[in-house]
């Protein structure tokens, strides 16, 4: 069963945002609000879109406005999944085993595979939606906000996980209704705006769940931002196609 409270509690694991939330039932909750990641993703690109289109509206070149509204996403989101995306290309690039994977992923420090898969990651974000006016930037960021965390939500139902602790163990895994909900929404969205641009949100992060799948067994946390990054990009990147 869905509840509103879903919403704040959406926020509260995917934002730096202070939004007010009920600890105890946030933590009680942790994957049945999965339903609600997609519309907190929309939130977070109507934004960061918003403050990109303004800008333009102001004089400011579509390059330099794309780069202020993605400066804006990494801001509300406390660059969570960039950090998931950098410490996986890390451990899953570096590492000798499942075990040693996974202790590169935990430790803080960034390495050279992960400040690689970083700045390709900014620079393809960030030129995709350079190519995009003021509405349609607000369009591109809405659409793969809420498009990338449906897929973080399926991927995060459909594979085991990789370790018993971490914040992907203690958030849960999702199911049913809440899979069905956060993805049929974003799936009905994608195919009325940009039906091509799935192929892209599909396949970018497949070789990273491949990857994940045959090295450490199953995902993580960090795996789950990897797959929300990489989405993202197929996204912004098929839109970029679809409506150039």
């Amino acid at each position: 069963m869905i509840e509103v409270h879903d919403i704040p509690v959406a926020f509260s694991l995917l934002t730096r945002l202070p939004v007010p939330v009920d600890h105890a039932r946030a933590g009680l909750r942790g994957a049945r609000a999965g339903w609600a990641w997609p519309l907190v993703g929309a939130i977070l690109g109507a934004v960061a879109g918003a403050v990109g289109w303004a800008a333009m509206w102001t004089g400011l070149s579509p390059t330099l406005s794309a780069g202020l509204a993605l400066a804006v996403l990494v801001l509300m989101t406390g660059a969570l999944h960039e950090d998931g995306l950098a410490d996986c290309a890390d451990g899953l690039g570096g590492g000798r085993d499942k075990s040693h994977a996974l202790e590169i992923m935990k430790d803080s420090r960034v390495g050279a595979f992960g400040v690689v898969a970083l700045v390709l990651a900014l620079g393809l974000r960030w030129q995709s939606l350079a190519l995009f006016d003021g509405a349609g930037l607000l369009v591109a960021m809405v659409l793969s906000g809420a498009t990338s965390r449906a897929v973080m939500l399926t991927v995060m139902a459909w594979m085991p996980l990789a370790r018993s602790e971490g914040l992907s163990a203690s958030t849960g895994q999702p199911r049913g209704v809440t899979v069905a909900i956060g993805t049929g929404l974003t799936l009905i969205a994608v195919l009325l705006i940009a039906p091509a641009s799935l192929i892209a949100i599909v396949l970018l992060p497949l070789p990273l769940i491949i990857l994940a799948l045959r090295k450490i067994g199953g995902q993580t946390g960090d795996v789950l931002g990897g797959v929300q990054q990489l989405a993202e990009i197929g996204c912004l990147l098929g839109l970029s196609v679809v409506f150039s």
